[in-house]
C-alpha cells in the first residue's frame, strides 16, 4: 500500500498503526534485535538538548524517544505528537504520571503550533510514512527556532550489495512473519518493507532536506544500510 497518495495513504497508515500500536514497543525490539534502543539513544544525542529546550517528538507514537530525551536531559520540555491516537493511548499508559510529558493530536503536515516554537525536533520512524515529504520538512522548519536542531530516524531504501539477499530475507520474510506471530497482523508489516523499498534513498532525503533551508546537514546509515538517521539545522538569523 506504499503507492497510495494524500489522503488516502494518511488514513490506512492511521489504520495500521491503530491496529498495530498494543504490540507496537515489542515488535519493535523483536525486528531489530533491541538496537532501536540504541539507536534512539543516538537520536537524543544528536539534538543536544539543554535545560529549558523545547522539543517536539513528532510522529512520537507510543514516546519511545521522549521518554529517553526525558532521561538524558530531565529538563527539557518534551512535547510528544502523533496523529495516531491508539498509539499515544498505549504511550501514556506505560509511562509514569511523574514525567513531565505532554501529549498532543497533530498531522505531521499540518502542525497545530506557531512558528519558531521548539528547539529541537526529532522522529522516528515517521517520514516514509507521510504523505507528502516536502511539506513534512516545511513543517517541521517552520516551528524550529533559528538555530534549532532536526534529527529525523527511519528506514531508507537500501542500495544493492553482496548482503542484498540476507536483507531481502529480513524484510520481506522474517518481518511479515513476526508481525503475524506476535500481532495478527501481517499486512501492516509487509506495509513496512514495501514502504521502505518505495522511500527515498539516504542522500535523497539529505536532498530534501536542503531544499527545504536547513543546513549542516549528516547522516549515518544503520542495519545493512536499511536504516538511517539524518541530523540537520534551521540556519540562524531567518
Amino acid at each position: 500500500m506504499a503507492n497510495l497518495t494524500g489522503n488516502d495513504r494518511s488514513r490506512y497508515v492511521q489504520d495500521v498503526f491503530t491496529r498495530i500500536a498494543p504490540r507496537y514497543n515489542l515488535m519493535n525490539r523483536l525486528m531489530t534485535g533491541g538496537q532501536d534502543l540504541r539507536w534512539r539513544r543516538e537520536v537524543i544525542r544528536r539534538a543536544r538538548l539543554f535545560p529549558g529546550d523545547r522539543l517536539l517528538d513528532l510522529g512520537a507514537g507510543t514516546g519511545d524517544l521522549s521518554r529517553e530525551a526525558l532521561r538524558q536531559q530531565p529538563e527539557a520540555h518534551v512535547l510528544a505528537a502523533d496523529f495516531t491516537l491508539e498509539m499515544m493511548r498505549v504511550g501514556k499508559g506505560a509511562f509514569s504520571p511523574a514525567l513531565p510529558l505532554t501529549w498532543s493530536a497533530a498531522d505531521a503536515l499540518h502542525l497545530p503550533f506557531g512558528d519558531q516554537a521548539f528547539e529541537a525536533v526529532i522522529s522516528g520512524f515517521l517520514m516514509r510514512n507521510v504523505a507528502d515529504v516536502p511539506l513534512a520538512l516545511a513543517e517541521q522548519f517552520r516551528v524550529l527556532k533559528d538555530g534549532g536542531r532536526l534529527v529525523i530516524l527511519d528506514t531508507t531504501r537500501p542500495r544493492r550489495n553482496l548482503l542484498s539477499p540476507f536483507t531481502w530475507l529480513h524484510m520481506h520474510v522474517v518481518i511479515p512473519l513476526l508481525g503475524t506471530l506476535v500481532s495478527g497482523q501481517r499486512d501492516a508489516y509487509t506495509y513496512l518493507p514495501d514502504s521502505t523499498e518505495h522511500f527515498l534513498y539516504a542522500e535523497q532525503l539529505a536532498g530534501q532536506l536542503a531544499k527545504a533551508g536547513f543546513t549542516n546537514i549528516g547522516f549515518h546509515r544503520l542495519m545493512l544500510g536499511t536504516i538511517a538517521i539524518h541530523s540537520a539545522e534551521k540556519p540562524k538569523n531567518q
